[in-house]
């Protein structure tokens, strides 16, 4: 009788781990209390940081490509 392969038991194992991982998740709630949630008003501008982010990465490229043209 031939032993089970490594990458075989590796396998079993991951598809164990994922059946396991599946059945302890809990399911998200789909009808919350309209009083749980955050208004607008007091969450962060997740829009206006990423323009800010975006600004900074485009002023860096530019400084970038303008020290490679000077050389």
């Amino acid at each position: 009788m031939a032993l089970p392969s490594a990458w075989s038991e590796m396998r079993v194992g991951i598809l164990l781990l994922s059946v396991l991982g599946l059945l302890g998740a809990r399911p998200v709630a789909a009808g919350q209390d309209s009083g749980s949630a955050i208004p607008a008003e007091s969450r962060p501008c997740v829009d206006c940081h990423a323009f800010e982010f975006m600004q900074r990465a485009l002023q860096d490229l530019k400084k970038t490509a303008y020290s490679l043209d000077t050389r």
